[in-house]
């Protein structure tokens, strides 16, 4: 643990005889082949012996660390972490989903460690074994980033920090800084902003000794104002500040909706979970061109196409944000202006990702937030999409298991007219 956390190129035991006199001597240094243990041990040596090339044997050790460090990749690497009380296969699902959203970030995933404990340790989430390993793992394939499946108290991030000298996230930042990427519009710059910054208001305590620093002077005598205060404050007044602009664009919207409804333009939102093809499928319906990748959280700002259906039926589609699990409550209450579509909306499409191992999971958590923004009342239709990555056997089980569902293809436009039909249905009561 020495030779890890202080950095150590090597480290000596040296035996001594009852009269104090050196007599033999062993060292340990650091292998970047090795995990278990991390370390090779030179033989037992007598204290006169110098055939033992010390230098030489310290060199090739840097030289091969230094080797995986030149095979470094324009994206940072990270080791992915998780320690929870889950099962170990839900564990291992929840890691694949978190390395999707480490690509969709630009981050390549290494490697992964899974820690299955009662209770978390509440100083660093990880016992001081458990981080060795980690750290073994990120010298290994010289990682500079550890990637923490579920929130990390401000605590844990900042004694992790402190104790490895990497960069920690965890999945809330990653899934933030996602956002941050993707938002294009005025609106979602502000919802990214407004989530990053509650985010880090609990965060600020401590993330810097320069922090506690006063400010003193001329009408500032006495304890005055810290530094940390001073940050504390300016975020509250930027939150504050961004509340009001974002209640300024979803007045804006709200207009927006009070003029389609005076029309009698029925509105269906298209909700689901991240990378189910609700963009895809908004495509398809409308043959408009909205960006559509294979990557968590694509598309984030919100899309609204209107399409015509025969007999002068006209119907608005809304593109949402796609859900995942556990959706952290900064980014809902950020996102309200977004998700307000689905308040007004006449019909929501719930679409599923039916290639997915996960979708009976998807389903229910996508079920969960919506039951958590008291939208569950509006008609649903549930679309089964991917249909033609499917395989006959599990075809047949979902139509048993969701006679209702509706299977399409939005890839290749396959089972549209059935879904045109039940949304007619659904909205007009057309048979």
């Amino acid at each position: 643990m020495d030779l890890l956390f202080l950095r150590l190129d090597s480290m000596a035991v040296i035996s001594v005889t009852e009269e104090g006199f050196p007599k033999s001597w062993q060292l340990a240094q650091l292998d970047p082949e090795k995990t278990d243990p991390p370390y090779t041990l030179s033989p037992l040596l007598r204290w006169d012996d110098l055939s033992y090339g010390l230098g030489q044997e310290t060199k090739a050790v840097e030289a091969a660390f230094l080797e995986r460090s030149v095979k470094v990749s324009a994206k940072p690497k990270a080791i992915l972490v998780s320690v929870s009380s889950e099962p170990k296969g839900e564990q291992e699902k929840h890691l694949a989903e978190l390395a999707e959203l480490a690509k969709t970030a630009g981050i390549e995933a290494e490697s992964s460690l899974i820690q299955r404990t009662a209770s978390v340790h509440p100083h660093s989430i990880l016992g001081k074994g458990k981080i060795a390993e980690l750290e073994v793992l990120a010298l290994k394939h010289n990682a500079d980033t550890l990637l923490f499946d579920g929130e990390l108290t401000p605590a844990q991030l900042h004694n992790l920090a402190d104790i490895t000298e990497r960069r920690v996230l965890d999945r809330t930042q990653l899934i933030l800084d996602i956002f941050a990427q993707h938002a294009t519009t005025k609106a979602g710059k502000l919802q990214v902003e407004l989530a990053q910054l509650k985010y880090l208001q609990p965060r600020l305590a401590g993330k810097n000794k320069a922090l506690d620093r006063l400010m003193g002077g001329i009408g500032g005598r006495g304890p005055g104002e810290t530094r940390l205060e001073t940050d504390r404050r300016k975020n509250r007044e930027r939150i504050a500040l961004l509340r009001k602009e974002l209640a300024t664009i979803a007045n804006q919207r709200a207009y927006v909706r009070a003029r389609r409804k005076r029309k009698g333009l029925p509105l269906a939102a298209l909700v689901g979970y991240t990378n189910a093809g609700k963009s895809t499928l908004l495509n398809s319906l409308s043959k408009s061109h909205v960006l559509a990748e294979d990557k968590l959280f694509a598309t984030l700002d919100p899309v609204s196409r209107r399409l015509r259906f025969p007999e002068e039926r006209e119907i608005i589609f809304a593109d949402t944000i796609g859900f995942i699990r556990n959706l952290p409550d900064e980014l809902l209450e950020a996102f309200q202006a977004t998700l307000d579509a689905l308040y007004d909306a006449d019909l929501l499409l719930h679409v599923v990702d039916a290639a997915s191992a996960e979708f009976a999971q998807h389903i229910r958590q996508v079920n969960d937030i919506l039951e958590k923004l008291s939208v569950t009342s509006i008609p649903t239709l549930l679309i089964f999409n991917k249909w033609d990555l499917v395989s006959q056997e599990t075809k047949e089980i979902l139509s048993v298991a969701y006679p209702t569902a509706i299977p399409v293809s939005a890839a290749l436009r396959e089972g549209l007219a059935e879904l045109n039909r039940r949304i007619l249905s659904s909205l007009f009561h057309r048979p």
